[in-house]
């Protein structure tokens, strides 16, 4: 019986996180805030079996990503037999994925390293110490803001959100978001997460207020393996030392209990890569472009 995709909904959020759950490696692409957040911006749809969901990119063309549920106990066979036609092709499958379809008799692959899709990932405790000589940019950027521009925080909740969607339309306006169909996307993205807030769980945030004027804000939320898992991060770029605060401060007082933070892709663009980079990854989610036959 062939799949049936439908698109991304609210109403089996749970029951998809249940099935993330049991996935021995979890990229960010799979958490459902980013599902839910991009899914009209890649045209995303899922299609539900018992033990696993499929999930669909349609924009700008139709691409299958990795199935979702425990994969080391999947029948991956009969799995595979539902989907029509061979090869078929995968995009941001994780390594962990890769090495599980590779060991299956009778199963011929190929893969293609997808490096502008590999997760950064960092240690918690570094990021808010910011020692020693590899930190010490970072770190005095966030006292010039301080003695300059003394901040307040405070977290996201479903009251003050309102206030970070007015900072990011007023950054995107700064940025002239609509002349740069990356930042416009991306903008779509933030605004269907932000003024969702209140129904999707797991979100939290933090914001940096200055003079009683949001300058930054973080969106996030927990994944396994105790990662914070950062969505996505703004700042008054005319502040300097703002985005640096705003890291500092959100793992400071919302990352209690975590060891790791993922904070995502940098798409193959090379001011981002330099950026992620510059605050010494500890590890990457590496993700691969897969064909099966």
């Amino acid at each position: 019986m062939p799949l049936n995709f439908t698109p991304i909904s609210l109403d089996r959020q749970e029951d998809y996180r249940a099935r993330l759950s049991h996935c021995p490696q979890q990229a960010s692409d799979y958490s459902f805030i980013n599902l839910w957040g991009w899914a009209e911006e890649h045209g995303l749809h899922w299609a539900w079996e018992a033990d696993v969901v499929f999930l669909l990119q349609t924009l700008p063309a139709h691409q299958l990503w990795a199935p979702i549920g425990a994969w080391n106990s999947l029948d991956w066979q009969r799995l595979l037999e539902k989907l029509p036609g061979s090869p078929i092709s995968f995009a941001r499958i994780p390594e962990t994925l890769v090495a599980l379809w590779e060991s299956i008799p009778g199963l011929r692959m190929a893969r293609e390293e997808n490096r502008g899709h590999w997760d950064y990932l960092y240690d918690v405790q570094e990021l808010i110490d910011l020692k020693g000589n590899r930190f010490h940019k970072k770190k005095n950027l966030i006292s010039q803001f301080r003695k300059r521009h003394p901040p307040h925080y405070l977290p996201l909740d479903a009251q003050t959100v309102e206030a970070a969607i007015a900072m990011q339309e007023n950054w995107c306006q700064w940025r002239d978001c609509e002349a740069e169909a990356t930042l416009a996307s991306e903008n779509r993205a933030i605004e269907r997460v932000l003024r969702h807030w209140d129904r999707l769980s797991g979100i939290r945030g933090g914001a940096l207020l200055v003079d009683d004027r949001m300058v930054a804000y973080t969106v996030a939320e927990p994944i396994a393996q105790r990662t914070m898992l950062i969505h996505f991060e703004k700042a008054d770029q005319s502040i300097k030392g703002a985005y640096q605060s705003i890291n500092q401060a959100f793992l400071s007082n919302g990352a209690e209990g975590c060891l790791l933070v993922n904070r995502e892709q940098d798409l193959d663009n090379e001011g981002l890569r330099k950026a992620k980079l510059s605050y010494q990854p500890v590890d990457f989610v590496k993700k691969y472009k897969v064909t099966l036959r």
